[in-house]
């Protein structure tokens, strides 16, 4: 795939600043400025290398992609394992449905705790891949809401040394066979209980099949008939070429009645059979009308009541009839829809290749066809179609079509796709967040130190703070990247929305201009949310900025709140919103809206319907990215032309603002930041390190350094003296919160300070919140880090 770097400009902007701040840096302001820029410029090198390495790879693997892809596109999962249990290829649906080479059955395995049937398929399974010998299962298990799905799993060898594991889920084709179960169930005691006599004899004259009617008037039941020859259950042998044949038969009590015979002769896998009737002719006249009363009844019971849509298809491939559930499903009236082609009501697109396949099974040279297509109605469906002939005199009369409504599962299946591309992308921007903020630690850090050695007046000033703006500049960027990642440092507090968005009105106003009204409409008794206010103050701003540039005409910008309470989770985009009351916040516009090909993207980071450079398309992915993060949702309704509505749900609280704990108010400009003790700096960034020690030496401090916390383990076994521990929290090995739990059981009376490029919430997770452990997030200033420590040493151990 081929990157347009115009639409990425996270790299140009970074790459920008590195030049300017090579610029600054030529200036005599220190060789330790300059060696961060370069590490910089070598990161952004680096990232451009892997790009180019990739489309080589790209040409190289050519076939191996062609082969992937032919994989990806089957419909089952798959995983193709080495005897030794490594891992050789797997689709999506295999990622999906089966876990680790090693185990690829270990997923289902847990869903079938308790169910001796399915562990037992699943073991002999297993053992079939173990000895390279194939083997077919089709088992169920329980799903979560207490139902029930069939999969179809199959194992078999590919090579010598690889065996291939294909798993589809066939719940949906198990209950359209269940139903046909049960309607072929449901026919044969229709047929059983006709007040007219049915049997199938073969070529032999030997019987085959004979309904209850027949058996009860001839005195036994229908197994005692079948395989007697028709001279002994008739007297007679009817002759083939007659359509019709009177004869008389005796009766259970040795009553001899008249009855008329009419057969068909039919052709069964090459064996000539035929179907005949036997009717009785001495039933009085309302008893026959009351049985076919009732036999039009249970007709009605098995296809109008049945819980898939069903039509009926003529030879020219029109609708004869359908059912009730079938116009549900289409929103289409009885006589909207019978003598209409079914073709009509296929999506265009689709059209030809399903006609295709009903001719196909007209003309018997298909048994059957399964077709997913998209239906024309008053609604968008998705629907599995099961088509299947019909006969009359043995020859194909026309097509019966079972419609399955799959719109939900598909949906949901887009959705979790979506869900898990947004958390991939994510993962990578805060991992790229991370890497760029210690590098700017130290950039910021280095700069901190020369101002000290070049004040106002000194010729080097002004270049110096050039290129400490313009690492904070790229701070900027970066924080942007770690909201979209939901890793973004936040304080939240409980903050009434009403007052934040009053407070917020006059910047609102300033932003939008004159031509844009702004409305306030606030719903009553909104209650408290959770949220930090700087940050939600983005999120507002953000979306009002979007919606201006969506009103270049003017228009108007309405801001709503109010409450909701949602009783069962409920699906919010690709997210699901679990039950409890919630904040509404609605930002509508009267703008251009989005086209609805957008919305999927709308969130994306450097995604932007603006033109290039009327952006950086990092705006809604940080509203979020931060709405995420405080464990609120966020969606979005538009279309072209109509405007677009954003609506934010946050978790409502009834707390008194007034119980929130103040934080420690910053120290002062000329508050003394200088003291005493010995500080642990336990950092694998050389340059973040080295900035660190020089700044905390320059205040009084005596530091000892670590470069990985196994390091930092021997100096505190032989360090006794040691007041503070400032550790990172990612780092090779030994990471920072295993850390800080060893020396809080083994050297309580040490203070913690944890600083990382992460969220506070993702450098604390598996440590607990009252262990009395501080954190300080990157990128921070000489300053910040100054204040921190200062602050900690204040406070008991």
């Amino acid at each position: 795939m081929r990157t347009d770097w115009r639409l990425n400009p996270l790299p140009w902007t970074l790459g920008a600043a590195v030049i300017a701040l090579t610029g600054m840096a030529i200036l005599d302001t220190g060789d330790l400025v300059l060696a961060m820029i370069g590490a910089a410029a070598v990161a952004l090198t680096a990232t451009f290398a892997l790009v180019r390495r990739g489309i080589n790879d790209h040409a190289a693997a050519g076939q191996a992609t062609i082969l992937a892809a032919a994989l990806e596109s089957e419909l089952r999962a798959c995983l193709i394992t080495t005897s030794t249990g490594g891992e050789l290829y797997r689709n999506s649906l295999g990622r999906r449905l089966l876990g680790p080479a090693t185990a690829p059955l270990a997923p289902l395995m847990e869903r079938a705790a308790g169910d001796d049937r399915a562990l037992g398929d699943l073991e002999r399974l297993e053992a079939a891949a173990m000895v390279g010998a194939p083997r077919k299962a089709e088992i169920s298990l329980t799903t979560a809401d207490g139902g029930r799905e069939w999969f179809a799993m199959e194992v078999r060898p590919a090579s010598r040394t690889a065996v291939v594991w294909f798993v589809e889920d066939v719940s949906a084709r198990r209950a359209i066979e269940e139903t046909l179960r049960r309607e072929n169930e449901w026919l044969a005691d229709f047929i059983d209980f006709l007040p007219i006599g049915v049997y199938c004899a073969d070529s032999d004259g030997i019987i085959r099949t004979a309904n209850h009617r027949l058996a009860e008037w001839l005195g036994g039941t229908p197994s005692e008939l079948i395989g007697h020859s028709l001279e002994d259950v008739l007297g007679l042998t009817p002759d083939p070429e007659a359509e019709r044949v009177e004869l008389r038969l005796m009766g259970r009590g040795g009553e001899v009645f008249q009855a008329m015979l009419a057969h068909s002769v039919f052709d069964e896998g090459g064996e000539i059979r035929t179907r005949s009737v036997v009717v009785r002719d001495m039933v009085p006249e309302h008893q026959w009308e009351r049985a076919m009363r009732t036999a039009e009844r249970r007709f009605r019971w098995l296809f109008d009541d049945a819980p898939v849509g069903i039509a009926l298809i003529d030879p020219d491939g029109t609708i004869g009839a359908c059912n009730l559930a079938l116009q549900a499903m289409m929103g289409i009236d009885h006589d909207g829809m019978i003598g209409r082609a079914l073709a009509d009501y296929i999506a265009a697109e689709q059209q030809g290749l399903a006609a295709e396949q009903l001719n196909r099974v007209l003309s018997g040279s298909l048994p059957g066809a399964h077709l997913d297509v998209r239906l024309k109605g008053r609604r968008d469906l998705i629907a599995q179609l099961f088509v299947s002939p019909t006969h009359e005199d043995g020859a194909i009369s026309g097509l019966i079509v079972h419609f399955i409504d799959a719109t939900e599962q598909r949906n949901l299946e887009v959705q979790f796709a979506q869900s898990q591309k947004m958390q991939a992308m994510g993962q990578l921007a805060g991992g790229v967040a991370h890497d760029f903020n210690n590098l700017l630690t130290a950039m910021i850090g280095f700069c901190d130190l020369l101002l000290q050695r070049h004040g106002a007046g000194d010729p080097s000033f002004a270049d110096i703070m050039q290129v400490r703006q313009n690492a904070n500049r790229a701070a900027s960027l970066v924080r942007q990247l770690l909201a979209f990642s939901r890793r973004q440092a936040l304080q939240p507090r409980l903050l009434n929305v009403t007052d934040a968005l009053a407070e917020l009105s006059t910047l609102l106003r300033r932003l939008l201009g004159e031509t844009i009204d702004l409305k306030l409409v606030h719903g009553r008794q909104l209650g408290l949310v959770r949220v930090d206010p700087g940050q939600f103050d983005q999120v507002i701003i953000n979306l009002a900025v979007n919606a201006r540039d969506a009103m270049p005409g003017g228009g108007v910008l309405t801001i709503r709140t109010n409450t909701i309470t949602v009783d069962q989770p409920v699906q919010r985009g690709p997210e699901l919103m679990p039950a409890g009351q919630y904040v509404l916040i609605e930002v509508s516009d009267s703008g251009t809206g989005i086209a609805r090909d957008n919305l999927s993207r709308i969130f994306e980071p450097f995604f932007s319907t603006k033109e290039v450079g009327a952006g950086t398309g990092l705006g809604l992915s940080t509203v979020y990215g931060i709405v995420r993060q405080t464990d609120g949702f966020i969606v979005v309704d538009s279309e072209l032309g109509q405007g677009a509505t954003f609506a934010i749900y946050l978790p409502r609280f009834e707390a008194d603002p007034a119980q929130e704990p103040k934080k420690i108010a910053a120290a002062s400009d000329s508050a003394d930041l200088t003291g005493s003790g010995t500080i642990l700096l336990v950092e694998d960034e050389d340059a973040v390190r080295m900035f660190g020690t020089r700044a905390l030496k320059n205040k009084g401090y005596k530091v000892i350094e670590a470069r990985s916390g196994e390091q930092a383990l021997a100096v505190l076994r032989s360090e006794q003296g040691i007041d503070v521990l400032i550790s990172d929290v990612v780092m090779p090995g030994m990471d920072g919160v295993t850390l800080a739990k060893l020396v809080r059981m083994e050297r309580p009376t040490i203070r913690l300070i944890l600083i990382s490029g992460y969220s506070e919430d993702v450098a604390r997770n598996g440590i607990d919140p009252d262990a009395g452990i501080h954190f300080l997030p990157k990128p921070f200033s000489l300053k910040q880090l100054a204040e921190t420590v200062k602050q900690v040493m204040s406070t008991p151990a």
